[in-house]
This record gives structure tokens, sequence and C-alpha cells, in this order.
């Protein structure tokens, strides 16, 4: 069973060329045959994948099409060696993995906060003249040129679970909320869930941050009764991911439903009370202030709760920094 789906991008990728090494020779007033002191040339910059802990997704990479380090300076006289190629760093989140695009091999995971590999390597500098003089050349007249920096495509891919996982009744709205919060749908792996498909959206935050969200459908209609369904989809425990009930407007006691949607929860696997949650009152476009201010009393104490509308977009900005305090608390 595939419980996870795949967030993919693929980048063409350039490194920078190394700067040629200098041919030069020592002038000095007094020095008419001054020796060849032509420096080096620098490295070209490489294109560098960093882990980034506070990244959930690869969503910012995916308008970044062509990546592109700079090139190395040439070497100059007087041993001086050119400056490096500025390399490009790309923070990616844990569990990144870097492919081949052309022969499909893993290259490497990045699976630490601040680890950092290179995924294309700029071209070392050319040696400069300095380097050539021997006992039967004195003057060489010739250094390397730079060695050209790397080019191609590569894949990056994420397995991701998800973050937030949507609880609610079928007229709660939630496929609503989904796409009125989520990116546009991603290309997302078919998932083998039974029979039942997840709907997973990317929720783009800001500072190029994202999470995941998910709702399955089924998860309460008869799920504790054992229909195979699972909420395997919930990330690893250590993630801290959260729930997110859903209870419409327009139901007749909102107290009552959140209670029935946790009882579900309980009797299909009491570890998942144990996950933070968020009470999301949808449709809040049918409520005037005069009856959020009746409902209002009857919230659970315990859980954070806001009244969102996915039609007029209404506290939908508020909820994902809801969601996101309580994914990162």
């Amino acid at each position: 069973m595939n419980d996870n789906f795949i967030d993919y991008v693929k980048i063409h990728c350039r490194s920078g060329n190394g700067g040629a090494g200098s041919v030069h020779f020592r002038r000095e007033k007094y020095i008419p045959k001054g020796g060849p002191d032509g420096g080096d040339g620098g490295r070209g910059g490489h294109i560098i994948l960093r882990g980034n802990e506070q990244l959930w997704t690869l969503l910012h990479l995916k308008y970044r099409k062509h990546i592109k380090a700079k090139h190395g300076m040439p070497g100059m006289g007087a041993h001086k060696t050119g400056a490096s190629g500025e390399d490009v760093v790309l923070e990616v989140p844990l569990g990144t993995v870097a492919k081949d695009a052309e022969t499909g091999k893993v290259l490497f995971e990045i699976t630490e906060h601040g680890e950092e590999k290179i995924l294309m390597k700029g071209g070392r500098g050319g040696l400069g003249n300095a380097h050539f003089k021997s006992a039967t050349n004195q003057t060489p007249r010739y250094a390397q040129p730079g060695e050209e920096g790397e080019e191609g495509w590569r894949i990056l891919e994420l397995k991701v679970l998800a973050d937030v996982g949507l609880v609610g009744f079928p007229n709660a709205g939630k496929s609503t909320l989904l796409s009125a919060i989520t990116a546009a749908k991603p290309k997302i792996a078919d998932y083998a869930f039974t029979t039942l498909t997840p709907n997973l959206g990317i929720v783009s935050y800001r500072d190029h941050k994202s999470f995941v969200m998910a709702d399955i459908p089924g998860i309460i209609e008869g799920a504790h009764a054992g229909k195979g369904l699972g909420l395997r989809f919930l990330r690893h425990i250590e993630r801290n991911s959260t729930l997110l009930f859903l209870v419409p407007a327009d139901a007749d006691d909102i107290a009552r439903e959140y209670e029935i949607l946790l009882q579900e929860l309980k009797k299909y696997n009491p570890e998942l009370l144990d996950k933070k949650r968020v009470l999301a009152i949808s449709k809040a476009d049918l409520l005037d202030e005069e009856l959020r201010e009746e409902i209002k009393p009857a919230l659970p104490k315990d859980i954070p709760s806001i009244f969102i509308s996915s039609v007029t977009q209404e506290n939908i900005e508020k909820l994902k920094d809801l969601l996101w305090q309580s994914m990162t608390a």
C-alpha cells in the first residue's frame, strides 16, 4: 500500500566554468627577465543542495527551471589566483532525493538540517604558467584553460505524507476548502488506498514555505469498522501533523458534531487523539455577527477555532496561520 505521494521537480542545472590560468612574466625595473608568475584561475561555482527542516515540499523550486552558477575568474600576474565563481545553494526539505534525469541514478539524499551536498560541481580553475617552469623551459608561454562546469537535468523527489488531515462529514465542504486553500492540484502519484482516493493539495504559505493537506474520503463513515482505510496518511508520528476538524455553520449542533467526529476517531485509533487539533466552522458566510456570537460559547474550549468561508475566502489566511503554528509549535 503506497502511503505517500511524490513531490517532484525537474531542473536544468549548469555549474560554473573554471577560470583560465594566466600567462604572465614578472616585470620589474631591474629584473629584465623575470620568471613566469601567472596565477591560477578560480573554481567555477557549484550548485549545492542544503537541507532545511522548515521546508516541507518542493513547491518553491517548481518555477525555477534553469539554475546557473557563476564562472570562476581568470588568474593574474604576481601569482594572483582568480576569484571562485559564486555557488548557488538550493534549500530543500529533509528527505529530498537527487537523481540524474537521464539515467535515473540516485545521486544522494539530504537527511539532516544544514547538510550540504554538491548537485553539480564547478569546473576547476586552470593552472597559471608559473606551474610549468622547468630546468629546460624557463619561460613557459602557456597556461591551462579552466575546466568546463557540468550541465544537465536533475530530478529532485520528496516522499510526502500529509501534514494536515481534514476530518469532517461529507457535507462539511472539505473538497471546497481544499481547492480554495491549496495551490493548483500538484501532480500526484496514484494512491492505492483501498478504493478510496485521498485528495491532496500543497498549501503555499508565507516566505516560500508550504505544507500538505489531505482529505481522505470516508475517514469517518465506517472507518473504524475496519474498512482497511487506515489513517496511515498522517505523517510519521515525529512530524507534528495536525487534524483540522471541519464542521459546517449550518450543522444543528456544532459542538456535538465535533464530539461525534472525535468519538469516531477514538474508536478507530485512540492515538489520533494525541495529535494537535484545530476546529474550523465552514460556510461561515451563512452566519451574521449575531449568530456567530451565539455559537461561540458552545465551541470547545481546549482547541483553537475559527470561522471560515471557502466561497468568500474569509479567514483562509488566518486558518493557514493557525495550522502552521499548530504544526511547528
